[in-house]
């Protein structure tokens, strides 16, 4: 599949941020661990939870997803091994490891799959697994875990982890005794995993801090039934200003928490781009060229990851010369030659840096989507250039944005799929 963009155009009117894809899957994951009747709104059309709900049918868990609802029924888990062509379709399979054995005492999975962007070691879950009395082994290709009981303990995480934080998190939760975690993640996405949890009975305090403490509670049979509401996807709503920003059009972005934008709006202060903050809302406002700037990736709440691609090629259009560095991933800027053949000024310094010489006259060109933000860093790039742009593999934008050229159609890009 591709998509075929017509650029060179501004854009106008209103695009809709829709549910977190970053939230969703741990909250899905999360809902394994209560036994209970579970049901997930807002959730977004994406590929990835199309392939997590597969994934827990496989465990032996009713579940199913349609109308942006998932619903779930883990009474039992039948199965405990991770199917191997499921789990390697996403990073976020890693997820269900903990609920899989907090509830069965045993878990069996392989190296989960996702986007190709540098080092992702699983070495981090594993040793944190263990910390609560887990044994690891690993059986040929894959992975067991096995814990007669968990036991509650303090775990010090070395490297900062999304993922791992929440599955400690998740681990602890039916772990006897109190669980302190230190450099844990920070994110809004843990934050509302560890809310819908304690709605669920959960007793967690301090996500959304460094320090998270968690109280086992006795059983997984005395959490509660809920109906909990995922948050907007912060990372769209990043890509879609971002895309503003580089295609010079005025664009609201609705349905979105500008709170969970501020790093990105404190770059776009200092690209000297207009923009106003409304009530779940941020407008972009069409004005001078903007200003280059230097950013520096960062857990959160310094600037995302997960934007540094789109960040890029809004820097084509800037005047002067940005230099965009990432410390999350190793080796995610390579991406970026494709963006030279379009005719953008961009130099790689290293396997974590580049400089970008701005402003650029983008050109229409054939592309192959590395990754889920790559991808719709090309989708942008396409929209901002003069000509066609082809882009390919646009089975990996779809693990990350719904029904992505029927929106921006509504906002007057010219962009088709091609099946």
């Amino acid at each position: 599949m591709r998509l075929i963009i017509n650029g060179g155009k501004k854009l106008n009117g209103r695009i809709a941020v829709n549910g977190s894809k970053n939230c969703c899957l741990p909250l899905i994951s999360a809902a394994l661990l209560t036994g209970q009747h579970v049901t997930i709104t807002n959730v977004p059309g994406i590929d990835d939870v199309k392939s997590i709900t597969e994934l827990i049918n496989s465990l032996g868990v009713l579940c199913h997803f349609s109308n942006n609802t998932f619903e779930i029924y883990p009474g039992q888990i039948t199965q405990n091994k991770l199917d191997r062509t499921m789990s390697r379709k996403m990073r976020a399979s890693i997820l269900l490891t903990a609920p899989v054995l907090a509830r069965t005492g045993e878990v069996f999975f392989p190296h989960p799959g996702g986007c190709v962007i540098g080092e992702r070691p699983i070495d981090i879950f594993l040793d944190g697994y263990q910390k609560f009395g887990a044994a690891a082994y690993k059986e040929g290709d894959d992975y067991a875990i096995r814990a007669k009981k968990l036991k509650a303990g303090e775990y010090f995480f070395n490297n900062v982890s999304v993922t791992a934080t929440e599955s400690l998190i998740m681990l602890a939760t039916l772990a006897q005794g109190r669980t302190t975690l230190i450099n844990a993640a920070c994110e809004p996405e843990v934050v509302e995993m560890a809310n819908f949890l304690n709605q669920c009975g959960a007793k967690i305090t301090g996500a959304g801090t460094p320090f998270v403490t968690i109280d086992g509670i006795s059983s997984y049979d005395t959490m509660k039934t809920v109906i909990y509401r995922n948050i907007p996807d912060r990372i769209e709503a990043g890509s879609f200003i971002l895309m503003a920003v580089a295609t010079g059009s005025e664009i609201t972005v609705a349905n979105c928490v500008p709170e969970h934008l501020q790093s990105l709006l404190t770059v776009l202060d200092r690209m000297q781009v207009g923009y106003e903050k409304q009530a779940g809302a941020v407008k972009i406002l069409n004005g001078s060229v903007p200003s280059a700037v230097s950013v520096k990736t960062h857990e959160y709440p310094g600037f995302p990851t997960d934007l540094q691609s789109p960040l890029i090629v809004a820097l084509t259009q800037a005047k002067g010369l940005s230099i965009v560095q990432e410390t999350v991933f190793e080796g995610r800027m390579f991406w970026t030659e494709d963006l030279k053949r379009m005719g953008a000024e961009i130099m790689v310094l290293d396997t974590f840096r580049v400089s970008v010489q701005g402003p650029s006259k983008l050109r229409g060109h054939e592309l192959e989507s590395p990754d889920i933000r790559a991808g719709m860093a090309y989708v942008i790039a396409g929209l901002a250039a003069k000509g066609t742009t082809t882009v390919h593999g646009i089975n990996l934008i779809d693990r990350g944005y719904e029904r992505i050229e029927n929106r921006l159609s509504e906002i007057g890009a010219d962009v088709v799929r091609i099946n």
